[in-house]
């Protein structure tokens, strides 16, 4: 699998895994599942040196970064990590604008 293939399957089901999380529909023990299972899946993409990034997987990489790095109840309960997960979601689904400050990069 290429980079491309890897993040347009997986933003699909992270957006499903962060909306279900945040209407507290998903407890976040799935949710962190989820996180390492994508980071395993991640070790068997083909990446060349020169692969340039796509805007679509910075914020791809920025909401991993967002959900792995900040305890459950901050992502449930902080206003500033609550819209910055809409936004991410938003436009991972093509609804939405980059969420400003953005930078996203491959584990």
């Amino acid at each position: 699998m290429i980079v491309n293939q890897f993040i347009e399957l997986k933003k699909k089901q992270l957006s499903y895994y962060v909306r279900e999380f945040c209407e507290k529909n998903l407890p976040y023990n799935e949710l962190n599942l989820f996180l390492w299972d994508t980071l395993e899946e991640w070790t068997q993409v083909t990446i060349r040196k020169d692969e340039p990034y796509s805007q679509v997987e910075r914020v791809f990489w920025h909401l991993i970064h967002l959900l792995s790095y900040w305890p459950e109840q901050q992502l449930l309960q902080d206003d500033y990590l609550v819209e910055e997960m809409q936004l991410c979601v938003e436009y991972l689904e093509g609804q939405g604008c980059v969420p400003f400050d953005c930078v996203g990069i491959r584990p």
